[in-house]
């Protein structure tokens, strides 16, 4: 019961972060919100790690995996976030990350991990349908004198970047765990991220931050990246991967509806019905 309480606690987290990024990146820049909130993560991450002993540093042959993954999974995979997330609304980035584990399959399959069963493919084809819906829907909501289009292409290639993440870090994962190795690659994409966003913090007029968007950097660096990545392995150790990866099919469905009270984004009746394909789409494929 306690790991289910703590996964819906990180459901509300991330489904909210999405309109807590909108917000910062009204006040910051892409590059500098991304610079603020990072070096806070991989700070508590270290924390947790030396509070559970001796932190374990890769071996010279895991090196190289490592430092690709880290700059595939946090600083490519962030980059397309933060941008696709500035240039479109919150409601269509969630609904587009939530096909992250349909990519993730195909890759699986691709490389001969999985196998793919009819009922996958099913919710391959749904899918892909409901983003299309949620695109095309986004087009008739303009934001800011601009379409969605851009936005939504760029959250997609986030969503494309985190698969192949997820399953180019499989093997290094079963050898060394999943918390290990995401404190690893996070740690190197804060490096790459910093490195990206330093220009852009020194150039910010630190005077016109308002309290509520370093409210929000904190948000998005601490509960959003540090503690809800210490509840999601917190689940999968108690409950499993499957199990656990339920309970991110209904981070897009919050994140409308959060989206939509504060930030006033009304989901046009394309959207809806994308929506409600792309979840079935995901549980569809999951089930499979």
């Amino acid at each position: 019961m306690r790991a289910h309480a703590a996964l819906l606690f990180m459901v509300v987290i991330w489904a909210v972060n999405f309109s807590v990024a909108k917000v910062a990146l009204e006040e910051l820049s892409p590059l500098a919100f991304n610079a603020l909130r990072f070096p806070l993560a991989a700070a508590l991450l270290y924390v947790i790690m030396r509070g559970r002993g001796v932190v374990p540093m890769p071996t010279r042959a895991e090196l190289p995996r490592v430092l690709a993954l880290g700059l595939l999974g946090n600083l490519l995979y962030q980059m397309f976030f933060i941008f696709g997330l500035d240039r479109t609304r919150a409601g269509n980035a969630s609904l587009l990350l939530a096909s992250t584990p349909i990519i993730t399959a195909l890759l699986s399959a691709g490389l001969g991990h999985e196998r793919i069963r009819p009922r996958v493919w099913a919710g391959v084809v749904a899918t892909f349908g409901g983003i299309l819906l949620v695109v095309l829907g986004g087009r008739a909501a303009v934001e800011s004198g601009r379409e969605t289009l851009v936005g939504d292409l760029i959250m997609f290639g986030a969503s494309i970047a985190w698969a192949f993440y997820t399953v180019g870090s499989r093997p290094l994962v079963e050898q060394r765990g999943a918390l290990t190795v995401t404190a690893w690659t996070l740690w190197i994409g804060t490096a790459g991220i910093v490195l990206a966003g330093i220009a852009d913090v020194f150039r910010a007029s630190w005077q016109d931050v308002s309290p509520l968007t370093w409210l929000a950097v904190i948000y998005a660096g601490v509960l959003s990246i540090g503690v809800a990545y210490i509840i999601w392995y917190y689940g999968v150790e108690k409950l499993g991967n499957t199990r656990t990866s339920v309970y991110s099919n209904i981070v897009p469905v919050v994140a409308v509806l959060v989206a939509w009270l504060w930030l006033g984004e009304v989901p046009t009746a394309p959207q809806v019905a994308g929506m409600v394909v792309i979840l079935s789409g995901v549980s569809l494929a999951q089930t499979g």
